[in-house]
């Protein structure tokens, strides 16, 4: 059995300096302070491509992980990718829409807590995610606090607690008892691996509040190529008072404009209100039950493949890595 494991830094590769935690750990020294042991004929070998903070993580940086994944896929049973908490879902669902269909596990993890520090969480996480990628079944997961979790499903919902991620609008995959991974459920992708790394990050991603000008939508409307509306509930955009719908209608005619929602579960329905269906009259794109992160990142990919807003309009309905529950209208 033979197990990758690449290191991009964050909190679990973290020491303590003068100006706080930062990054600088090797994987190397990381599994041996987690104690994790070679044995029974497991070889691990260790990539650091990356040591950062993943406040600092690019889009450029997901295509270089993609590319190391998809470089290394065939000559391990299984691959572990180490990342900073706070845009690891953003990187997990960014590597599912442009890795498709891996032959392995691959699962990223991290730590709220460095491996330098007391009880930190490092050493649990890397025994999920290690054992995951020997016994797991392929795709692109996320292993957290004993749970294994879906790539396009995973949201950060606890900014220091340990329990840090959850699952959104679907089941934890699996979980590790013991050391024994048990499923809860069985995930099956099929095809030909594909990397397909085409990333437009030109999309700005704006949360609807009451007073938010159409002014201001319009203004950051011109920078961008794409833009995701964070809105309430099931989705809506308000006519009254300050009439952004109307700025909405404009740029939906050029630009893709994607609603997601700022509930955590549920999901976006234009369909239910009478604001949702004239958002969908304006050209608005729902996002259905997809995260905030996998609608981000599956816009910069689809943006990365066209500017056509029709065209965008079928790539973001379309489910490609289970981030969706249904197929939207």
């Amino acid at each position: 059995m033979r197990v990758l494991v690449i290191g991009t830094g964050g909190t679990i590769a973290s020491a303590k300096t003068e100006r706080g935690y930062k990054a600088q750990l090797g994987i190397d020294e990381i599994l041996e302070m987690s104690g994790i042991e070679r044995h029974d004929g497991l070889i691990i070998d260790c990539w650091d491509l990356l040591n950062v903070d993943s406040t600092l993580i690019q889009p450029e940086d997901w295509i270089k992980i993609g590319k190391a994944v998809f470089e290394s896929i065939h000559d391990y049973d299984g691959i572990v990718i180490t990342h900073g908490t706070d845009t690891l879902a953003y990187t997990s669902s960014a590597l599912s829409f442009m890795l498709r269909n891996v032959p392995v596990p691959v699962v990223l993890t991290g730590s709220m807590l460095p491996i330098t520090e007391p009880n930190s969480d490092a050493p649990g996480n890397l025994k999920t995610a290690i054992k995951f990628a020997m016994d797991g079944i392929p795709g692109i997961y996320v292993a957290f606090r004993s749970k294994i979790m879906l790539g396009t499903r995973v949201s950060k919902v606890n900014s220091l607690g340990l329990n840090a991620f959850q699952s959104i609008n679907y089941p934890d995959v699996a979980y590790l008892k013991g050391d024994k991974i048990i499923f809860r459920r069985k995930i099956s992708f099929s095809g030909e691996t594909v990397f397909d790394p085409a990333l437009d990050p030109e999309v700005a991603y704006l949360r609807l509040t009451p007073g938010l000008s159409p002014e201001t939508f319009l203004a950051v409307e011109r920078t961008v190529h794409g833009i995701v509306l964070e809105g309430y509930g099931a989705g809506g955009i308000p006519y009254r008072g300050r009439n952004l719908l109307e700025a909405v209608s404009v740029a939906a005619k050029k630009k893709p404009v994607v609603m997601t929602s700022q509930a955590l579960y549920g999901g976006v329905d234009l369909t239910r209100y009478e604001v949702g269906r004239r958002a969908l009259e304006a050209g608005v794109i729902p996002a259905g039950d997809m995260t905030k992160e996998a609608t981000l990142t599956k816009l910069m990919w689809a943006l990365g493949h066209t500017r056509n807003v029709e065209e965008i309009r079928e790539i973001m309905r379309r489910n490609v890595a289970m981030e969706l529950s249904t197929e939207l209208f």
